[in-house]
């Protein structure tokens, strides 16, 4: 007879971990791709048969260490994120009267979603991820083909990337160059976009197109071991552990059947120097590009995942 109250251990045997040396060394992963390609991406929809619409995205990140034993292998983290869409359903009695859909978005990480543990509460990154990803998606929605309804759209990030290599701010020198804390941010909100933006449309809304989402950064000399090896460039998709300084970085939500662009957010600067004005102003015309570039490219799987499960439900 077993005791209720006491906690009892695993039936079988633990071992204790283990740790690689690997994993004390100074290795920040480098870029394997060129500038212009992306990330891998795995896209599916109407994975939440409770849900009107639901997408599941995932961008896997390559391996930074050699391979030697995979148990002891680390890479960097990937992005994982799901999204729910319920509605359009009608509003509270009490609430006034409204011409056009009112359009909700929550994004959430989960507990376990970076390495750092996170709370339960919302805290002011992931309300600020929810208003860029509703400036998105507001557009996009025929809002007047439901008056006083409501239509609720849930992004939990299941796992974010970081902004830096997890071991370079402990071991790296002083000299090392830093990245914008939202850089890092711009990759996840790219990917909450575009996850929304095939949710919805599994959702049956109408919309007037398919919006998608690219990011774009100038970065600076890579940093590998206290040495740099390449002078500035503008790079499609980064991610941004792969590089030891971003000088400015974009994030556009674009319709490319109307040419227009829902969203837009620059961080970083290009040159600081006020005679340089017009050179700085043909930086971020170029850094915008370079995201519609990108937000292009993802439209292709977006399209591509659609279609995959429309036939799957007409078959």
């Amino acid at each position: 007879m077993t005791d209720r109250r006491r906690v009892n251990g695993p039936a079988g045997g633990t071992a204790p971990p283990l740790f690689d040396h690997q994993l004390t060394s100074n290795i920040p992963p480098t870029r394997s791709r060129d500038a212009e390609n992306l990330q891998r991406i795995f896209l599916r929809t109407g994975l939440v048969p409770s849900a009107s619409g639901s997408a599941y995205l995932e961008i896997e990140q390559p391996s930074a260490l050699p391979k030697k034993d995979p148990l002891f292998n680390h890479s960097p983290a990937s992005l994982k994120l799901t999204c729910t869409v319920h509605g359009p359903r009608p509003l509270s009695r009490s609430s006034p009267f409204a011409p056009n859909v009112q359009l909700s978005t929550h994004v959430k990480f989960a507990a376990f979603a970076t390495r750092g543990r996170r709370g339960y509460l919302r805290n002011t990154s992931e309300s600020d991820l929810a208003v860029h990803l509703e400036t998105a998606l507001r557009g996009v929605i025929v809002g007047d083909r439901w008056p006083k309804s409501g239509v609720e759209i849930t992004v939990t990030i299941l796992e974010g990337e970081e902004n830096h290599w997890w071991h370079r701010n402990s071991n790296c020198s002083d000299d090392a160059p830093q990245i914008p804390a939202a850089s890092g941010v711009m990759s996840i909100l790219s990917g909450c976009i575009n996850v929304a933006s095939a949710a919805i449309v599994d959702a049956g809304l109408d919309c007037i197109d398919i919006v998608a989402s690219g990011v774009a950064a100038i970065v600076g000399k890579t940093f590998v071991s206290g040495k740099s090896d390449h002078d500035l460039q503008v790079i499609l998709d980064p991610n941004f552990s792969e590089h030891g300084e971003v000088l400015a970085s974009c994030i556009v939500g674009y319709l490319q059947s109307r040419d227009e662009i829902t969203e837009l957010w620059m961080n970083g600067g290009i040159l600081s120097s006020p005679e340089a004005l017009s050179d700085n102003l043909n930086g971020m015309t170029l850094l915008i590009d370079s995201a519609v570039q990108a937000a292009i490219a993802a439209r292709h799987v977006l399209v591509e995942a659609i279609k995959q499960s429309t036939e799957y439900r007409l078959a």
